[in-house]
């Protein structure tokens, strides 16, 4: 039996439409986080952090998927 192979060789695309579209969901992330936690009255730098981590992994994931 014939093995299934993808037409681009299985390799992960990271254009610069990702790359771009990574940022800007990254950091769509961190301010909606932000405004989030400013409505809870979460203050200081903790929940600000937390943001930036999560923008930064969420725009990551976005970049390598290509999504």
């Amino acid at each position: 039996m014939a093995a299934l192979t993808p037409l681009d060789g299985g390799q992960i695309k990271k254009s610069r439409a990702s790359l771009v579209g990574g940022i800007a969901v990254g950091i769509g992330v961190f301010v909606l986080w932000a405004a989030i936690a400013k409505e809870l009255g979460a203050g200081g730098a903790g929940p600000l952090f937390g943001g930036a981590l999560v923008g930064l992994l969420v725009g990551l994931w976005i970049w390598k998927a290509d999504l």
